[in-house]
C-alpha cells in the first residue's frame, strides 16, 4: 500500500530511507511475517538512482580497509540467494533485479598500472581472494573491444553485478503488493520516544508513524534526525561521484559481455555493461560540495569519457544518455554505521536501529544490512558484526537524558 495519509495503527517495523538498503531491509523484515512502514518522500531517487551496482568485494578491497571484507564477503555470498528470492516472488510485477554473476575484468593502462594492479592482487591474494592474471591477448580474446594498448588484465571471478535501478524497482512492486506494507510518501524529521525507547518516527509535519522497531536507513539524513539518542555521534560525510550512462549502438552490441575496472594513470574508471543494450561509466569521487545537490562536475564528465575510451576506444561511438552526480554517506572509517546504539549507561536504547553509513558498498552490501537487522530484530545479533556498530564514535555523557516521553522530537 502507498500512501500519503499517516494510517493510526502500530507497525512492527517502520524504515526510514527508501534507497536499496532501506528497500532491501523492508524487504528482508517483511519476509519473517513483520508488518512493515517504509518512509521517504522521494524514494529511490538519491544515491541509489546513481550507483553503478558492482557486487565487487575483491576488487573494492582497499588497503587499510581490511575489516571491511568479512562483511563484504558475507553479502556477495548472500546475493545469488538474494536476488533469486526477488525474482521468483509474486507475478506480474516489474521486470527482475537485473543480478548477473558475470566476473570482472581488472585491466592497466600503462606499466604504472601494472604495478598497481599487481600489488593489490598481492593484498587480495594474502586475504584468501581469487585474481588471476591473463595475458593481454586472452584479455581481448574474451573482450574483444579492449584496447590493443592495455598493460595487463586480471580475472576475478567473485566480482558481479546488479542493476540498482531494476532492483529498486522490483523490490518495490513486490513491497506494495503485500497488503501488510505501508510506503509514506513524507520526510522523516526525527525520532518519537515513548517510556524510555524509540517507538517511532515523527513526519515533517508533526505526526507520528508508531512502531515497535524503527530502523533509520536514510543515507546521509540519517544524521540531521532529531531525537538520536544522547551522546550518538553519527559522523557521515557526503562523498560525491559522478556516473555516465551511454547508449551501445547496435553494431557494437555486445559492446562487454562484463564489468571492466580500469586505472588509466593511477585513475579508476569502471564500465558496467548492461542487459538492455547500456552501459554505466563511473569512478569519480570527490569531497568538495557542489553548488547544489547532484550537480555534475564537467572535469568529471571529462575524465570519464577520457579514461574510458583509452581502455575501450568504441567509447567515443556510444551515445550520451545521462550524466548523473549524487552523494554517498561515508564515515571517519569508511565502514558502516550497523546495529543497535548503547545509552550513557551501557545499556542498549530500544526500539532503535541504525543501518548507514555505506559509502561506496551500499549495493553490495545491502543483503548483509538486511539480514544483521532481521537477526536484531529476533534478538539474535552476530557477534562477526559488533566492530561496526552505529555508536563506536558516540561521547556518551552522564548528565544526557533521553527525550521527554510520549513527545515529539521534531
Amino acid at each position: 500500500m502507498d500512501t500519503s495519509a499517516v494510517p493510526a495503527v502500530q507497525y512492527d517495523v517502520a524504515v526510514i530511507g527508501g534507497g536499496v538498503v532501506g528497500h532491501g531491509i523492508a524487504w528482508e523484515a517483511r519476509r519473517s511475517g513483520r508488518t512493515i512502514a517504509l518512509i521517504d518522500d522521494a524514494p529511490g531517487t538519491g544515491a541509489s538512482w546513481a550507483a553503478a551496482g558492482m557486487l565487487a568485494p575483491v576488487s573494492e578491497l582497499h588497503y587499510q580497509e581490511e575489516e571491511l571484507l568479512a562483511l563484504m564477503l558475507e553479502a556477495s555470498r548472500l546475493w545469488p540467494s538474494f536476488a533469486s528470492a526477488l525474482d521468483a516472488a509474486g507475478t506480474g510485477e516489474a521486470a527482475g533485479t537485473g543480478y548477473l554473476p558475470t566476473p570482472t575484468l581488472a585491466v592497466g593502462a600503462d606499466p604504472a598500472d601494472r604495478r598497481a594492479l599487481a600489488d593489490l592482487r598481492a593484498v587480495q591474494r594474502a586475504c584468501g581472494l581469487a585474481v588471476e592474471p591473463l595475458g593481454v591477448r586472452e584479455a581481448r580474446a574474451r573482450e574483444p573491444l579492449l584496447s590493443p594498448g592495455i598493460s595487463c588484465a586480471f580475472e576475478i571471478p567473485a566480482d558481479h553485478q546488479v542493476d540498482p535501478r531494476r532492483l529498486l524497482a522490483r523490490t518495490a512492486s513486490l513491497l506494495a503488493a503485500d497488503r501488510h506494507f505501508t510506503a509514506i510518501r513524507r520526510r522523516a524529521a526525527g525520532l518519537f520516544w515513548d517510556n524510555g525507547r524509540v517507538a517511532g518516527a515523527v513526519l515533517a509535519d508533526g505526526s507520528q508513524v508508531r512502531a515497535t522497531e524503527t530502523i533509520v536507513a536514510n543515507g546521509l539524513g540519517a544524521a540531521d534526525l532529531q531525537g538520536l539518542p544522547p551522546g550518538l555521534s553519527l559522523p557521515l560525510r557526503p562523498v560525491y561521484g559522478d556516473i555516465l550512462r551511454l547508449r551501445v549502438p547496435p553494431a557494437l552490441r555486445p559492446l562487454l559481455r562484463c564489468t571492466v575496472r580500469g586505472l588509466v594513470r593511477g585513475v579508476p574508471v569502471y564500465l558496467v555493461p548492461r542487459e538492455d543494450g547500456t552501459v554505466v561509466i563511473g569512478a569519480t569521487q570527490r569531497e568538495d560540495a557542489p553548488a547544489h545537490a547532484g550537480a555534475v562536475s564537467a572535469g568529471g564528465v571529462y575524465q570519464l569519457l577520457r579514461d574510458a575510451q583509452q581502455l575501450l576506444p568504441a567509447v567515443a561511438e556510444l551515445e550520451l544518455l545521462e550524466a548523473t552526480a549524487r552523494a554517498r554517506p561515508g564515515t571517519p572509517d569508511n565502514a558502516p554505521l550497523l546495529g543497535r546504539v548503547a545509552g550513557p549507561g551501557g545499556d542498549e536504547t530500544g526500539g532503535l536501529i541504525i543501518a548507514t553509513g555505506f559509502f561506496r558498498h551500499g549495493v553490495l552490501l545491502t543483503p548483509a544490512a538486511a539480514a544483521v537487522c532481521r537477526q536484531l530484530l529476533d534478538g539474535k545479533p552476530d557477534p562477526r558484526w559488533a566492530g561496526f556498530r552505529p555508536d563506536r564514535f558516540a561521547a556518551h555523557h552522564q548528565d544526557s537524558r533521553l527525550p521527554t516521553d510520549d513527545r515529539t522530537t521534531a
